[in-house]
């Protein structure tokens, strides 16, 4: 039993009576603070549970023999010697440790400390006050040892409701998952790692979000500035590592402007539409700042919606109106401008094209939506590319998947310069907030446009491609169901509001053809990248931005469609998905092949080789996750699969048992 006889302790039960053996030591938690419990020569003691030498857990050592005949408690990472009770050490192993009053009383073991002080604001809460003020709502990531002070900030700021924090499996869904939601919304989210490996997992994500324009913040622990450079456990040059992805890449220091810094890099992400880093080495995260001036967009973030000088208008109205067969390619860089785009051509009565990235922008079932241009294209986009005379190319960047012909008249509007005539020289190119630039097209052709009837055209042109599709709806089965009847069941069951994630593969193809987009639905993809595995923690990130108060996104459903390859890369994450109660319909074409590989080694005269695929019953493994799992091997089941795991409050897979071939 402790002397201490302090009346302003407070007493906490620690252990039952008799749970810990004579000779035995054990941690125990009382709050944030853990604490070494000794059992020995019939007395309890306790200690602070860090060994003082690298911080090694005393609780999970032992009580052995040692040094001048006595018994000592022995840390087990590096056998540093203590005595169980007093703390002290037998010499040449630095400090004794701190001892706390404990007491052996009839109901259990007591543990007396003082009451709880403040918790201090430090350096990490003022760089996670700066991301609130910047308007992070979603962070994704991994509780480390190299990133526990930052962590805590989070939690700090989680409670009071400012963020919420996704917990995942894997850094790389981390990083896809605040890539998707930033393409989605516009807004920035975060991703958070430990330094070495957990870092590193980050980058595939944040190239994702470099080649695609989204808006992303890294922040990613490391080794304490004094080991960086003899090699320490999970030392890796962070800032070399993340130089070329990140647009601000910054090792945040003791006396850094951490408010400051944290505003420079959020703005860069969100002026540049890019990722951003910061590396937080481990001890400067835990510094005491009460001072320290959070950061905010306030008078840093201008208004952007500049409109392009009046004579490049006039040029480019002068073109439009010469033109006898104009038609409109909007791109991913379009996506928040849509509005102004779809009024501009029903008054000038203009065929919309999309690229893949930009799919259902415009809706399929929309009088002058075209679908998408290009390898994953209908049809009629490839009509109207066709017979046109004048591209107006909207917030597009010219990708070989999408084949915008070079030799067509092009006027290019954008508001990134360097995207102006980036691929090949353009006749006209336009610099100007997207938005802005095409109602000032608009407003200079008062009566509209001169091709009135273009509707029908339309119409005729989705008809014929209509009637082929249903075709291959009934295509022979006894390899699998063909990717038409999978996505025609789609197109029955997904809702008009739906964000679908579409992952990289046969399946993404597939769904760019056959599945027709309709109302408010958004579609997002891994689109210069072409990151296999993209698919599930994008949609993860998708949902999250349901989940908000934006009347943009809130509560709107989500699906996700991938392949089996994809799927398999980032599968632990149905998870994740179970463990926050995300509703995602997850439609899953299983053809045990990396299919659009073995395609690519037969057009180059290759062998097909290591391609195919070792699969479980992926339906089977998402039910042992705790969420639904269907599996179909016919058509005919298609539909109620669909319906049952969209209506499904929870995740659900349908997995199709798909023929490879049928494309």
């Amino acid at each position: 039993m402790s002397d201490s006889t302090s009346s302003d302790l407070v007493w906490h039960k620690v252990l039952e009576s008799d749970t810990l053996p004579p000779g035995r030591v054990t941690t125990v938690a009382v709050g944030t603070q853990t604490f070494a419990v000794s059992n020995f020569q019939g007395k309890y003691g306790a200690l602070d549970n860090a060994c003082p030498h690298q911080g090694g857990p005393l609780g999970e050592g032992s009580i052995e023999d040692g040094a001048e005949g006595r018994c000592w408690l022995r840390c087990p990472w590096h056998g540093w010697d203590f005595d169980p009770l007093t703390g002290e050490s037998p010499g040449g192993h630095g400090d004794s440790l701190a001892t706390f009053p404990i007491e052996e009383r009839e109901d259990g073991i007591y543990l007396g400390l003082e009451p709880e002080t403040t918790r201090a604001r430090s350096n990490s809460d003022v760089i996670a006050e700066t991301m609130v003020n910047w308007g992070i709502k979603q962070v994704f990531g991994m509780v480390g040892h190299s990133n526990l002070g930052m962590a805590d900030a989070l939690r700090i700021q989680e409670e009071n409701g400012n963020l919420t924090f996704y917990g995942i499996r894997h850094e790389g869904a981390a990083s896809f998952a605040a890539s998707a939601y930033a393409k989605l919304t516009g807004r920035p989210a975060a991703c958070f790692a430990i330094a070495g490996p957990g870092a590193t997992n980050l980058i595939t994500g944040l190239y994702d979000a470099k080649v695609d324009r989204a808006p992303v913040l890294a922040l990613a622990g490391q080794v304490d500035a004094q080991v960086l450079g003899p090699g320490a456990f999970q030392e890796v040059n962070l800032m070399g590592a993340f130089n070329d992805v990140s647009a601000f890449n910054h090792t945040v220091f003791a006396d850094s402007k951490h408010g400051e810094l944290t505003s420079l890099a959020l703005k860069n992400a969100v002026l540049t539409r890019n990722p951003v880093s910061l590396i937080l080495p481990n001890a400067v995260q835990e510094i005491d700042n009460p001072d320290g001036v959070a950061g905010s967009p306030e008078g840093r973030v201008a208004d952007l919606t500049i409109a392009p000088p009046a004579a490049v208008v006039e040029q480019a109205v002068a073109r439009i109106r010469e033109a006898k067969h104009p038609i409109i390619i909007v791109g991913h860089g379009a996506r928040f401008h849509m509005e102004a785009i779809i009024a501009f051509a029903e008054k000038m009565h203009l065929p919309v094209l999309t690229t893949f990235k930009a799919k259902g922008l415009i809706a399929d079932d929309h009088p002058l939506g075209c679908g998408v241009l290009g390898r994953s294209g209908t049809p009629i986009a490839s009509w109207f590319m066709n017979e046109c005379d004048l591209i107006l190319a909207i917030g597009t960047s010219f990708s070989n998947h999408t084949g915008i012909a070079s030799y067509i008249p092009t006027i290019q509007i954008d508001f990134d310069p360097m995207h102006l005539g980036k691929t090949h020289a353009i006749d006209l190119p336009v610099c100007g907030e997207i938005g802005r630039t095409v109602a000032l097209l608009g407003e200079a052709f008062p009566d509209g446009g001169q091709r009135e009837g273009i509707e029908a055209e339309v119409a005729e042109r989705w008809a014929i491609w209509r009637e082929e599709k249903a075709s291959r709806v009934a295509d022979d089965e006894t390899q699998g169901i063909g990717a038409a009847a999978v996505f025609a069941a789609m197109n029955r069951a997904c809702q008009d509001n739906a964000i679908i994630a579409a992952d990289v593969g046969n399946n993404t193809y597939s769904f760019g053809r056959y599945f027709e987009s309709s109302g408010r639905q958004a579609v997002l993809m891994s689109g210069y990248l072409g990151s296999i595995g993209f698919g599930y923690p994008a949609a993860m990130g998708a949902w999250t931005a349901t989940q908000e108060d934006d009347p943009a996104f809130k509560d709107r459903p989500v699906w996700v469609v991938t392949g089996d390859g994809g799927f398999g890369q980032y599968m632990m994450e149905v998870l994740t998905a179970v463990k926050y109660g995300m509703n995602l319909t997850h439609v899953l074409l299983h053809n045990g092949a990396i299919a659009k590989i073995a395609k690519e080694q037969r057009a180059a005269h290759f062998a097909v080789w290591k391609t195919d695929l070792h699969n479980p019953n992926f339906a089977e493994y998402v039910n042992l996750c705790g969420g639904r799992g269907i599996r179909v091997s016919d058509s005919s089941q298609l539909g109620a699969a669909m319906a049952e795991a969209r209506d499904y409050p929870g995740p659900a897979l349908v997995e199709v048992m798909t023929d490879p071939a049928l494309v």
